[in-house]
């Protein structure tokens, strides 16, 4: 009889940053293969579950799931957002676990930290649209939000537009925006940082990039602050004015579909009836594969909105665990080490 141990390799925030996954060009380029092999018909992608527990503050865990067939490998994100957890525990509002099983004999391979995954996995798609909406020569970059996405956001930014050499950035206190600048200049030495003591104006107002990255629903960013030419990366719900979708020469989204049953600005406009399907120009992937075109001009204002891919964060999951794997990081934990009525002293073990 062969053995039925069973085992997977635990991987903790700690572990993926010693194995060098905080790599946010690995990060883009796993998230442009992903979407190429969605649009492929290569990756089952089901619904997300929700649960929500408060729906004021939109406390929620939520499960989603994917299938990579050419990795052979199912995972699944287990990802809790309780967005009043840095005000009333000082706590960080998102945490996530992965799970990734093989599917020959749909064995778990691995349970991971998955926070920064999530979070990279964000920022990835940001810069990938960035890639082919914002200009090349583009120097200056905005933001209204001074937390963990805005953080990872500027780092994907930089990877795609390294001419990047100035950020100016606006959060609810000086001290956030004060935080950010000190955890980020020392990565990024050639990008000078402009904090606004909390006036957004000040952060977007003519900037070549323009990013809100925060949990408010209210219409934050205001149309007369994005100059032509503008590209606008929407991150969190509602964020920005009507008016900032209703000037720009394109609308881009990771997934059109998705935006319509969600709570962003242009699931807003579409309920209210103010936006079409014909409104959209492209979805991301089309972008990736070549379907479609990027900007076509350098006086295009550019709006891009992501709801978020839960199968681009199986794929990240899946690359970093690789990572880790050939950097021989990870702890190997038991599951089981035979099966139930196998074990020598099961008379000992049960209850009846």
């Amino acid at each position: 009889m062969g053995s039925h141990r069973l085992a997977y390799t635990f991987l903790s925030q700690e572990d993926l940053l010693d194995a060098g996954c905080f790599d946010m060009r690995m990060a883009i380029e796993v998230a442009e293969q992903a979407m190429l092999a969605f649009e492929d018909h290569r990756i089952m992608f089901p619904e997300k579950v929700v649960q929500i527990f408060d729906q004021v503050s939109q406390d929620r865990i939520n499960c989603l799931p994917a299938t990579l067939l050419d990795e052979k490998i199912c995972g699944a994100k287990w990802v809790s957002v309780f967005p009043r957890n840095p005000k009333r525990f000082d706590m960080q509002n998102l945490s996530a676990v992965f799970i990734l099983s093989e599917i020959e004999k749909g064995f778990p391979v691995a349970v991971m930290e998955g926070t920064l995954t999530s979070n990279m996995r964000v920022a990835a798609i940001g810069g990938i649209a960035a890639k082919h909406l914002a200009k090349k020569d583009s120097k200056s970059i905005g933001f209204i939000g001074a937390g963990e996405q805005a953080k990872m956001h500027l780092l994907a930014m930089k990877v795609v537009r390294p001419g990047i050499t100035e950020c100016r950035v606006s959060a609810k206190t000086a001290f956030e925006e004060e935080q950010f600048v000190a955890q980020l200049s020392p990565l990024l030495p050639d990008v000078k940082f402009v904090c606004t003591n909390t006036v957004a104006r000040d952060a977007m107002l003519g900037a070549d990039i323009l990013v809100t990255a925060t949990s408010a629903q209210a219409p934050l960013l205001k149309a007369e602050w994005m100059k032509p030419g503008a590209f606008y990366s929407h991150i969190g719900g509602w964020e920005d004015e009507y008016a900032v979708a209703q000037q720009c020469d394109k609308i881009v989204c990771d997934d059109w579909e998705t935006v319509t049953h969600r709570t962003q600005t242009l699931s807003r406009m579409y309920r209210d009836g103010l936006l079409s399907h014909n409104d959209i120009h492209a979805d991301l992937h089309e972008l990736v594969s070549g379907g479609k075109a990027g900007r076509e001009s350098a006086e295009e204002r550019i709006y891009f909105n992501a709801v978020g891919l839960a199968y681009v964060d199986v794929a990240l999951a899946q690359a970093m665990y690789k990572r880790a794997q050939t950097a021989h990081i990870g702890e190997q934990l038991t599951l089981q080490e035979t099966m139930v009525f196998e074990h020598h002293n099961i008379l000992s073990k049960v209850r009846l």
